[in-house]
């Protein structure tokens, strides 16, 4: 390995304008490609602190044997000369933000004398007319099978085309009405490609005049007594409405767009798109990239955060495809770090310009949840998939055991999770984790006493009655026969990990010596903590955090369980707090009690409706007179509304 030193340029020799970046080998072979709004500052931090450096970079900085870099007047030329770059070198250490999958496209060969219509894959080709990607090649063919009823053109290879003209006879999809069969001479060439302009007309959107039209041609035939002919209207026509029921239309106003939706785990990030055209959805793809591989030791794309994957994702899809597969209309939850760089270099790609917007409200914001959302559910399923496997959780039980200097694998984890609302509402779950399974007969929630502690104190409690029940489980002579609660906590675990840094780990710890606990059973209870920001594991009394490779199955493992403790205290806290804000805002209204509060919410269903109610209509309520009435609407005018909640996370929605 070579010392970056010895290839270092001097500060003073890089110039602090925008431009790209190679490094090169020992035999000049470019291994990265980068860019940067300031040259000097970039190549600087990679020379810093060579041992501060995540892992890959410092591998990239010590195989490398030299640095070169070239300055652009823009950051659009640096975007386009860094994408030009890594495809023309594919360097080993720039990995491409995509999965390893090649999606396929609906496609019409209009550059062939008798087009065809297909699945393809792979790089899009001149002459050919692409509609999708899709997710399934099946997809496709229930599509072109539904299709051809009504239009039919060939379908066929070209061995199966020549065959077929050389003998005069078509072939089974000529016989069964599914293809006009120009090979035999039924229809012209010139008839075969206004049926394939009539299939483009219709999968680029134009379907009302055919559904029309056939509808129409389906009452002449009935009307004339041509019923079979009219039979076979009919089931054209259904075959299109089949067809447009998988094509629901999602953008009323018609718009061609992509939808871009992530979700970052803090390990991995996926990414999910919606190819939208003529409002109507047309294909779906994904993938999921390792967060500190599209990062690669890069300070500005880890400070930048979500506006710096979606740049990366924006550049990378559209990077190797046709012009006409750049929509007008790119969705994003957030701006790219050089959203008017981006902007310029797909516009001067598609020939015509190309918003890049962050939607607020109204259809394309609920589309935009709707990717999120299926971002989610990918990664979700990209989880359980690695929990399935038997021989992963053996490996991240052993790879835990070795991290953390443990005698056994830690078969039983437990984890615990603290959450509340500006101080109110404080609850805390804990999950358990049997050989990396969810075990959740066993989770258990917490309700804090004392309301206003920190999340410190709030830890410190849990873990300290958590402790006691076992203690008490211990002690068959010492308990209660009715103390069902202590027999359910009878179980030792092997790990506790709470979900914090150094911090809830010495809370957590205090509790373990203020109760004198230091080993129960063989191997004893172990002790850490998770810390989310960057995914390190916190011993008590130790002043380094172990840190897992982010490839290794253990620190799947452990996120997996600090993820379910985080998810489960959230579920708590919004059943609690919702419960609370019923009766809260009602609080210290005179001569107002628990019947006449039902009767209230049962009258009007929330406070919310109830403060926008009138005195008459507040007095019109069984039980509730005038006078009473007036001091309710008072008080709730002068009380501060509760905020909203986002029901998914928990947190507060700051009002517009």
């Amino acid at each position: 390995m070579a010392d970056p030193a010895t290839y270092r340029p001097a500060t003073g020799e890089i110039p602090a304008k925008p431009g790209v970046y190679r490094f090169r080998d020992d035999e000049g072979r470019v291994i990265y490609v980068g860019k940067a709004k300031s040259l000097r500052s970039r190549l600087s931090s990679y020379f810093q602190d060579v041992s501060a450096l995540h892992l890959r970079t410092h591998q990239m900085v010590t195989t490398a044997a030299s640095v070169e870099w070239t300055v652009v007047d823009t950051e659009v030329e640096a975007l386009q000369l860094e994408y030009t770059w890594i495809k023309e070198f594919d360097p080993r250490f720039n990995v491409k933000y995509r999965d390893d999958k090649s999606y396929p496209w609906l496609a019409v060969t209009v550059g062939e004398e008798v087009p065809r219509v297909q699945v393809m894959r792979g790089a899009q080709k001149k002459g050919v007319r692409y509609f999708g990607p899709y997710s399934h090649a099946w997809a496709i063919r229930d599509t072109v099978d539904s299709l051809l009823r009504v239009f039919p053109m060939r379908s066929c290879s070209a061995g199966v085309y020549k065959r077929a003209h050389a003998s005069g006879r078509p072939c089974l999809l000529g016989d069964i009405g599914k293809c006009a069969a120009p090979c035999v001479g039924r229809v012209s060439i010139d008839e075969h490609r206004e049926i394939v302009n009539d299939f483009l007309a219709f999968m680029t959107g134009n379907t009302a005049g055919f559904t029309r039209d056939l509808e129409r041609r389906m009452r002449d035939a009935a009307g004339d007594e041509r019923y079979e002919q009219a039979a076979k209207y009919r089931d054209d026509l259904a075959a299109l409405h089949r067809v447009l029921e998988k094509q629901t239309v999602v953008l009323r106003d018609g718009t061609d767009a992509d939808v871009f939706g992530f979700e970052d785990n803090g390990i991995e990030v996926a990414v999910q798109i919606f190819s939208i055209r003529d409002g109507r959805i047309r294909g779906q793809r994904g993938w999921i990239a390792d967060r500190a591989v599209i990062e690669g030791g890069n300070a500005d794309i880890a400070d930048g955060g979500l506006a710096e994957y979606v740049q990366r994702a924006i550049m990378t899809l559209y990077a190797e495809t046709s012009a006409d597969a750049v929509p007008p209309v790119v969705l994003v939850p957030e701006l790219p770090a050089d959203a008017d760089a981006v902007a310029q270099l797909l516009a001067e790609h598609r020939g015509r310009p190309v918003s890049i917007r962050v939607p607020k409200r109204g259809d394309k914001r609920r589309l935009l949840e709707t990717v999120e959302q299926n971002a989610r559910e990918a990664m979700m399923r990209h989880k359980l998939k690695r929990a399935s496997d038997l021989n992963a959780r053996s490996e991240a039980l052993e790879e835990l055991r070795r991290a953390l200097g443990l005698d056994i694998a830690p078969l039983r984890i437990e984890c615990y999770d603290i959450s509340n609302l500006q101080g109110t509402e404080i609850v805390a779950s804990m999950v358990v984790f049997e050989d990396g399974l969810p075990r959740k007969s066993e989770y258990r929630r917490f309700t804090i006493r004392q309301a206003g502690q920190s999340d410190v104190a709030a830890m410190n409690q849990v873990i300290r009655r958590r402790l006691e029940r076992l203690l008490r489980a211990k002690d068959p002579e010492g308990r209660p026969e009715d103390d069902t609660l202590s027999r359910r906590f009878a179980y030792r675990p092997s790990l506790i990990v709470v979900d914090g840094g150094p911090t809830q780990v010495a809370a957590a710890k205090r509790a373990f010596d203020d109760l004198g606990v230091r080993n129960i059973g063989p191997g004893g209870i172990a002790l850490c903590g998770l810390a989310k920001r960057l995914e390190e594991i916190w011993l008590p009394d130790s002043s380094d955090p172990v840190v897992l490779p982010r490839s290794s199955e253990a620190l799947y493992l452990m996120q997996r369980v600090r993820d379910e403790a985080h998810r489960f205290a959230n579920t708590h806290h919004r059943e609690r707090r919702g419960r609370a804000m019923t009766v809260s805002a009602l609080d210290g209204i005179a001569g107002l009690g628990t019947t006449r509060r039902k009767a209230l919410m049962k009258q009007f269903g929330s406070v919310k409706k109830l403060r926008a109610a009138s005195i008459d209509e507040v007095a019109k309520v069984p039980g509730i007179g005038r006078a009473t009435a007036e001091s309710i609407v008072s008080q709730l005018a002068r009380a501060k509304p509760e905020p909203a909640i986002n029901m998914t996370t928990g947190e507060i929605v700051e009002e517009e």
